[in-house]
């Protein structure tokens, strides 16, 4: 039963039924607002092909800055969306003192993508501000990872990369992450999955299902890996039911969290121009490196 309301909730919420022709989405008008953006200080590659690149976009002034890696989401789907589709966003933080680094990554449909590409591109993507603080004024001791929707689930992964043993070793540690509005484990996604993103996608993305590749799905699943000993603050509104009991057991296990419950639209939460998108920045500009 529960189970059938979080579809139905997940369903409504992303607007899965066809708008009308002249309404305008909200995913749209995010969409269109990342169209808007400033022209990055520099579009770097972290990796081998454009696939894995990066903009940089820097404040006013001398530096060094606080660093906030910025993810897209997109139900992990090379379709749905690009590191332009939150651009907007991410000049929104520019504007409000932060250096952003705002990564593209291999996704499912891209050569390589799923697991482990997709991991191994977030976590060279991070890292690589440490490459770049050789020649930009970045302050790599203020890092924090802000990430949507799919984006989420990954940003609260590149924040866990500490707690992985050696598989990805951190070479840059933020001190805190944003999740908004995306979960934190993927097995619990599936079925779910179809609803929010039209397809199945978690277990093509992980390449196979849960009891076939256990260990991956470990790794893959910050919620597996508490507590992360990074400050969390979770964004929470369409896929509320999914993310609450996370952020209860990361609570839970001593890690310091904070909720903002930002209505019920996927998209709006983080379109600079909207009052949900204005409350998710000002949540990121007040918290991210408070102690």
């Amino acid at each position: 039963m529960r189970r059938a309301v979080v579809l139905a909730l997940v369903a409504s919420s992303l607007c899965l039924a066809a708008p009308a022709v002249s309404q305008q989405t909200s995913e749209q008008t995010y969409k269109a607002y990342g169209k808007t953006a400033s022209k990055p200080t520099l579009v770097a590659r972290y990796g081998p092909d454009d696939l894995r690149i990066g903009q940089l976009r820097l404040p006013p002034g001398k530096g060094p800055f606080p660093v906030a890696v910025v993810i897209h989401g997109g139900c992990w789907s090379a379709e749905y969306d690009t590191l332009d589709g939150i651009a907007g966003f991410a000049d929104a933080l520019t504007q409000r003192g932060f250096a952003t680094w705002n990564i593209e990554y291999r996704r499912l449909g891209n050569p390589g993508g799923g697991w482990p590409g997709t991991f191994e591109d977030v976590s060279a993507g991070i890292d690589h501000l440490a490459e770049l603080a050789k020649t930009q004024p970045l302050d790599l001791s203020r890092v924090t990872i802000v990430g949507h929707s799919a984006g989420a689930h990954l940003a609260l992964w590149g924040a866990s990369r500490g707690k992985l043993g050696g598989a990805y070793p951190p070479k840059v540690k933020p001190v805190s992450v944003f999740a908004i509005d995306g979960p934190s484990t993927l097995a619990p996604f599936i079925g779910i999955d179809r609803q929010a993103c039209g397809k199945s996608v978690i277990e093509p993305f992980m390449g196979g299902a849960p009891a076939d590749r256990a260990d991956a799905y470990r790794l893959a699943s910050p919620a597996e890996h508490l507590p992360l000993g990074v400050d969390q603050y979770i964004v929470q509104g369409s896929l509320t039911p999914l993310i609450a009991p996370y952020a209860q057991a990361a609570k839970a296990s001593g890690d310091r969290v904070e909720v903002l419950q930002a209505g019920e639209d996927h998209f709006d939460m983080v379109t600079p121009d909207t009052e949900n998108g204005k409350r998710t920045l000002d949540f990121i500009a007040s918290r991210a490196f408070a102690k």
